[in-house]
């Protein structure tokens, strides 16, 4: 199995459409964040794992699913990058591959000797912009392969049959 641990905060701080969210409502960053790990990973086939620290959020710390995903909160005096490299450890073994998404050069290190292979902020959202491209692309191919009609009909038919279905006379 594949991993992609993200840390949350990090990557909303890096891309232009989720710091602008940030600057209105921390929240809907979140959400749209979220939102978007969850096309990739229904996508990408990975396991997607997204953290965020207790900087903006403070409590205890929780751990729930949405969309499939796994999202975590750390508790209050614990880093996401803190969590992140104890989760790496967790989850790196022979079988499965981790990589964590965070352009904290630090993380970055860190997570290399743990095993874990990293994306960089930046590398995720061009992954995320081409993967956007190919299912428009998909989406396009599959419009223009419409399957003719079973029953060929004369048009003049088909325009009164279309005229009925669309509730018009």
């Amino acid at each position: 199995m594949i991993y992609l641990v993200v840390d949350g905060y990090n990557i909303i701080g890096a891309w232009e459409e989720l710091q602008r969210l940030k600057e209105k409502d921390i929240g809907q960053a979140r959400d749209r964040l979220l939102d978007m790990m969850a096309e990739y990973q229904a996508y990408s086939g990975y396991r997607v794992i997204v953290v965020f620290d207790a900087y903006y959020v403070k409590g205890k710390a929780s751990k729930y699913r949405k969309y499939k995903l796994d999202i975590i909160f750390t508790k209050e005096k614990e880093t996401a990058d803190e969590c992140i490299e104890r989760l790496v450890k967790e989850l790196h073994n022979v079988r499965d591959k981790v990589y964590v998404a965070t352009s904290d050069y630090d993380e970055q290190r860190t997570i290399f000797g743990s095993g874990a292979l990293r994306k960089s902020a930046r590398e995720l959202y061009i992954e995320m912009e081409s993967m956007q491209q190919d299912i428009r692309n998909c989406i396009t191919n599959q419009s223009q392969l419409k399957p003719p009609s079973k029953i060929p009909l004369d048009p003049k038919v088909q325009e009164v049959f279309e005229k009925w279905r669309r509730g018009r006379k």
